[in-house]
């Protein structure tokens, strides 16, 4: 992969890992609050099932996270763009549309099946 393309790609990485880190911080103040004005029980649990979803989601956003970082690492690296499995080179276009991606189409669909460590 050529210098420019490698900066594509961590342009895209740091844009998406700014977001994410401000979707994480909103999310956990909104966890953090505690409306004091709940008094019926049926509001008491739609308030509860948000918090959860919200703590779901941002679990998530974590992760993603965790593979941005990982990707960015490997820009520096020099090794973005190959499968962490075969060192098969990534297509463009997974890398378009998941750039945190750290295999090919084939390894994924293993490692999603457990069959790859």
């Amino acid at each position: 992969m050529d210098a420019k393309d490698l900066d594509y790609f961590k342009n895209m990485l740091l844009q998406k890992q700014i977001s994410l880190m401000d979707m994480v911080h909103r999310t956990e103040t909104y966890g953090r609050e505690k409306e004091q004005n709940i008094q019926d029980i049926a509001d008491m649990a739609v308030e509860s099932y948000t918090r959860e979803f919200m703590f779901g989601k941002s679990a998530g956003d974590r992760q993603i996270l965790q593979l941005i970082n990982e990707a960015l690492e490997r820009i520096e690296d020099e090794t973005y763009g190959l499968c962490l499995h075969c060192e098969n080179p990534i297509r463009p276009k997974r890398l378009e549309a998941v750039p945190w991606a750290g295999y090919c189409i084939q390894c994924q669909d293993l490692k999603e099946k457990g069959l790859l460590d």
